[in-house]
């Protein structure tokens, strides 16, 4: 049983979730849960919610769903925390009025989220110069291009300033948790996070950062190394011969790892990561076919672009819409 008095606040402080076309429905599902289940584990409703979208009109999430929506681009109050819902195209929705709706939020003293890609639009406002933000790994190289200047992190989740970000996955119930536990106290998060069946409540020094290793399931330990050096050496590629050496193997037993782990060979497999970066480049940055051919490691954009045709079936210019034949 819960006691409604027990964790009572005199002023309840709103959360207001800004929905963006294509915004990802696990993570605002169980932003939304997670809150559910704080104000029934209270006895009463210690977190107000408001959920708008540019427009007050209703949007489709990852799934192709719609959420009811309380209101548009209105007023915000200074003690609200707004979260900004987006997904995979975040740079399609950082609208003239989504940023002025979230500088003005900012101006007021509003405490900001971003949640999976949502420190995309924190930083497109010019809100976080200075202060580390985490979002999805895919977008991170992207990120790291379009905002050279904001310190990424790899940690499920950041908390600084009042600005706070989440890398997608199950850690926004790793920032609603760490929120009520400011708030309420942690013996209300506790409880939450039973409810949930989430009892292991990470810490903000949990890396976000999957390794490719770990993504793909891998335990060999020399192996996960040398896929970490490849991973953090895109732009100015490791020969095979000194990945061997940096892990004190052959390149032999390198090239053996390889077949048996991944069915492959060093050499394309490092080229797959070198052109996977480059697609995530085109589709998410502004940069040129011939820029994002230097920041994958390659010195001459034909080259690149005869690379990057035999792995997707079109040249870089045809993946962005964009006229020309290299």
């Amino acid at each position: 049983m819960t006691n409604g008095n027990f964790f009572r606040r005199s002023t309840p402080k709103r959360f207001v979730f800004l929905l963006t076309p294509g915004y990802s429905a696990m993570t605002f599902a169980m932003a939304m849960e997670t809150i559910r289940v704080t104000n029934l584990m209270a006895g009463h409703k210690v977190i107000p919610t408001v959920v708008c979208a540019e427009g007050g009109v209703p949007v489709r999430d990852s799934l192709g769903a719609e959420f009811p929506i309380d209101h548009g681009l209105e007023d915000i109050g200074r003690d609200d925390t707004i979260f900004l819902c987006s997904g995979a195209n975040v740079r399609e929705v950082c609208t003239p009025a989504v940023l002025q709706w979230v500088r003005r939020g900012a101006r007021q003293g509003c405490a900001i989220a971003g949640l999976t890609t949502g420190a995309w639009i924190m930083a497109e406002a010019g809100l976080m110069d200075e202060l580390p933000v985490t979002l999805h790994w895919e977008h991170r190289s992207s990120f790291a291009e379009k905002f050279p200047d904001v310190p990424l992190n790899e940690y499920t989740y950041v908390v600084d300033n009042r600005r706070y970000s989440t890398a997608g996955g199950t850690s926004v119930i790793d920032l609603i948790l760490h929120l009520v536990t400011e708030s309420e106290g942690p013996e209300l998060a506790n409880l939450v996070a039973d409810q949930l069946l989430y009892t292991n409540i990470r810490v903000l020094q949990h890396s976000a950062r999957v390794q490719v290793a770990e993504r793909i399931g891998m335990r060999h330990p020399k192996l996960s190394e040398i896929l970490a050096l490849m991973e953090t050496n895109l732009e100015e590629p490791i020969r095979p011969g000194d990945l061997a050496k940096t892990v004190n193997i052959s390149t032999r037993q390198l090239e053996r790892l390889f077949r048996r782990y991944l069915s492959s060979t060093p050499k394309k497999y490092y080229m797959d990561m070198r052109l996977q970066r480059a697609q995530h480049l085109l589709l998410q940055t502004n940069m040129s076919v011939t820029e994002v051919a230097v920041a994958c490691g390659f010195n001459a954009a034909s080259h690149f672009s005869r690379l990057f045709r035999q792995r997707y079936g079109m040249s870089p210019h045809k993946l962005r819409g964009e006229p020309g034949n290299s």
